[in-house]
């Protein structure tokens, strides 16, 4: 994705016009305050000055160049492609299962839940191979309170079509989710851009009767 850095004129221009965009969403309609005693103007600023790390990660997920063609990925210099054949054996005191789909030997169980997106890994004919997003290094970035943060999904499973599904499963869903939703939108659409890489798809459970239902209906589908 191309940033400030492609701009070729004075950088402070660029600040600005975010300025001016953070202004007019605070005085638009887009911004609803319920609270009766937040209509005073000063309180309103207040209440705006407490809160103006949000704003400003709400703005920031539309904001976007005029000027931008497409999504460019940018690799990690060090590590640009990672692979389950190179995990490292580690230890764990947790509850655990040998795997025969996944590269990685064992699965380690965080929740009884995890356990059901496992099993289900290992039956389900549509899944060619999967693993569990843990000490693999696939993070996310993404904004969240003027602080870039990492978003590490649950899973990573290769289905029979020959995309793969990054899986995460949450029970409850809450802004910081939705913002780590925006940002991996944005990768899954920069890799596949990109090319190279397969078709990769992204989604989230909340339930867990719904995961099943969930791998067949990216599985089934071809586009």
């Amino acid at each position: 994705m191309q940033n400030a850095d492609s701009f070729g004129g004075d950088k402070q221009f660029l600040a600005v016009q975010l300025i001016r965009i953070v202004e007019q969403f605070l005085i638009s309609d887009k911004l609803h305050i319920p609270s009766v005693w937040h209509q005073d103007p000063m309180r309103q600023q207040i209440l705006f000055a407490l809160n103006m790390d949000t704003v400003v990660g709400h703005v920031n997920r539309f904001v976007r160049l005029q000027n931008t063609e497409k999504l460019e990925a940018v690799f990690d210099e060090l590590q640009p492609i990672g692979s389950t054949s190179r995990m490292r054996s580690w230890l764990t005191t947790k509850p655990c299962q040998a795997t025969v789909r996944s590269q990685i030997s064992h699965v380690v169980y965080d929740s009884a839940w995890e356990k059901v997106v496992a099993d289900l890994c290992e039956k389900v004919p549509q899944v060619v191979a999967w693993a569990k997003n843990d000490h693999l290094d696939f993070v996310i970035r993404y904004l969240w309170r003027g602080s870039s943060r990492n978003f590490v999904p649950d899973y990573l499973i290769r289905l029979n079509n020959g995309k793969t599904l990054v899986l995460e499963v949450k029970g409850i869903d809450d802004e910081r989710n939705r913002m780590k939703r925006a940002a991996m939108a944005v990768w899954i659409r920069t890799v596949n851009e990109q090319g190279g890489f397969g078709q990769w798809c992204f989604d989230v459970v909340f339930e867990p009767a719904r995961t099943r239902d969930v791998i067949m209906q990216h599985a089934g589908s071809a586009g």
